[in-house]
Parts: C-alpha cells; structure tokens; sequence
C-alpha cells in the first residue's frame, strides 16, 4: 500500500467536491432549511395535535372563534377549533379527514360528528366526553414530571436530519460517482496506473469521511446557534458514534461503487437503499407500536444503529458503554460491506 498515492486521489476527490460550490452548498443548506421548516410547524409548546370543526361560526381570528366554543370545551390544549359557516361545509371538511370532529356550537346536548375510519376522531371523542365528565377530583394525583429537561420535537428530530444528511453524502458520494467515473472510463485510466484497487477504495472512503465531518461540524455549529440544542452526554462519545456511522455507511456506499457502469442502474439502486432507511430508522418518526416484523426490519439497518446512539447520548446522557451495542452493530456493519465491496470491486464493469 502506497499512502502517497492515497493522498493524491484523497486530495484531488475533495477538491472535486470543494469546487462544486452548487453541490457543497446544497449539502449545507438542505438539512438547515429541513430542520427549520419542521421547527415552524411543529415546534412550539401551543402546538395542537388535533382539529375540531364548529358550527355556525365564522372562520377567521381566533378570538371570534374562541367565542363560538361551548364554555365546557374551552381550555383543552391539544384541540385547535375551526370556525365553518354551516353544517355542510365542516361535514364535507370532516369527510376528507381534514378535521377530527364537528360539532354544533350552542346545541344542547352538544351534537358532534365523528369518522368511523379516523383514529383520532375516536381520540378526540373520548377527550372532549372526558372534559364534559371529569373523574373526581380525589381520585387524581398529580405526578411527578418523568423528565428532569423536557425533550423538544427537534431535540429528538434533529440527529435524524443529521443521520439522513450522512446517508445520503455517504451513498451517493461514493457509490454514484465511483460508477460515474468508470462509465467515463477514468477507472481504466486508473488501472494503468500503480494505484491499487484498495488504495483507490480507501482514498475514495476517506474522503468521504472527511467531507461529511466536515459539513455536520458546520450543520452542528449554525442549527445550535439558532435552536440552541442540549447535549447531556460527552460530545467525544457523540463523535466517536457519529463516525462509526459513517464508516458503515460510507462502506455501504462502496457495495453500489463495485460494480456496474449504468448511472440510471446505480441510482435506482441507491434509491432502494435510502428510502426504506428513511422511513425505517426513525428519521421522522417513532416506530413504537409498529408490528414486530416491522421493528426487526428497522433493526436490520446501519442508520438505525446510528440515531439510537445518538439519541441515548444527546437526550438521555448516555456513555459509551450504554450504546456499546449500537457499536459494535455499526463496525459489524462496516466490516461486511467493506469485505463485500473489495471482493466484488471491478476497475472496467
């Protein structure tokens, strides 16, 4: 193995990326814009989980709203009531799934609608009866609150936005150019060359490694500036997770960057990679209470591993010998696509 030659492709592969000043800056500013967009909507401690439709009432300002609502219903956090005009108008709302219930203002008793195939109508059913019929007041006893620091939306959303941001620099970074550069023959001119198969590989993976480091230290740096996030664990151990995750999935990059010479064939194939990760790892949202097979299958995946220990650390404080599992899961990871992209590597097809 010759490091000088590994410098030379190391070097002139993120000089590439570098001077794609389009490419670069998309890669900083789509996870910043993502983060923010989910910040505006779901962010916030007024936020209402479900919608109520009220009738007749005019649609507009909330204080005009608020006075169409029976006093018994007024104060329930979670519902965010929605003025309609008539009866007609909030049922064809409650038909498209657009609101939970409908209820008419000033009847009584209170006459609502629900969607028989809405679980959060039936939800929200239950809520409001709950608040029309409180349970005596003796047999409640407010708790303690479970968490010392309250976690917020983009608290827990957030390694997810950084998770997906590595995925998808490290698979398309590695696997879609390395079969970009053989289709245009680069590769052969490289096997004339001495640079070896693995030196090529291992130059190809490091620069990645570099570039996505190099890009999450400046994603981290500016989202904590605006929405001010807490790490409770060690910021070493957040890294040292940080680039196993990497590694593996660099490493997966290198499995597609193998073989083949169709751009359209590598891309479909990435595609197929990164889409049930998105939804399968807990990017956006909880897996719990998914069927088992479900959750199996989500545990198949190196990004799972990675936001599981990301998210120990960032918010429960974790070391690293509570996520010494997600480690060793991820450099199993690594291990096999690495072995798996050298046997199968191919200068020419």
């Amino acid at each position: 193995m010759n490091f000088k030659r590994m410098w030379a492709i190391f070097v002139s592969r993120n000089r590439e990326f570098f001077r794609d000043k389009a490419a670069f800056g998309w890669n900083l500013l789509f996870p910043f814009l993502l983060l923010a967009g989910f910040a505006v909507i779901f962010g916030g401690d007024d936020r209402k989980e479900f919608k109520v439709g009220i009738f007749p009432c005019p649609p507009g300002e909330t204080g005009q709203i608020d006075s169409c609502v029976p006093p018994a219903l007024q104060g329930i956090k979670p519902i965010q009531f929605i003025g309609f005009q008539n009866q007609e108008e909030g049922l064809q709302r409650l038909k498209y799934h657009k609101i939970d219930m409908l209820i008419q203002g000033g009847s009584d008793p209170l006459r609502y609608w629900v969607s028989d195939t809405a679980p959060k109508g039936y939800i929200v059913e239950k809520m409001i009866a709950g608040h029309l019929n409180p349970v005596t007041a003796d047999l409640l006893a407010r708790q303690a609150s479970v968490a010392d620091r309250p976690i917020r939306y983009i608290d827990w959303f957030f390694p997810g936005v950084i998770g997906m941001n590595i995925m998808f620099s490290a698979l398309y970074g590695v696997g879609f150019v390395v079969v970009r550069y053989r289709k245009n023959g680069v590769l052969k001119r490289l096997k004339a060359t001495p640079l070896t198969a693995f030196e090529y590989l291992s130059a190809q993976m490091l620069s990645r490694i570099f570039v996505i480091a190099f890009s999450l230290t400046i994603l981290w740096i500016g989202c904590d500036l605006i929405f001010d996030f807490h790490v409770e664990g060690s910021y070493l151990d957040l890294a040292i997770v940080f680039m196993l995750g990497n590694l593996s999935l660099t490493a997966l990059g290198l499995i597609i960057a193998s073989r083949g010479t169709s751009e359209e064939f590598a891309n479909g194939l990435l595609n197929f990679m990164t889409w049930p990760m998105m939804f399968l790892s807990e990017v956006w949202f909880s897996l719990e209470g998914a069927p088992r097979w479900l959750r199996m299958a989500s545990e198949a995946l190196p990004l799972t591993h990675l936001l599981t220990g990301v998210r120990k650390i960032m918010n429960d404080g974790a070391g690293l010998a509570e996520v010494q599992l997600e480690l060793m899961v991820l450099a199993g990871f690594t291990l096999l696509f690495l072995s798996v992209g050298a046997l199968l590597f191919s200068w020419n097809k």
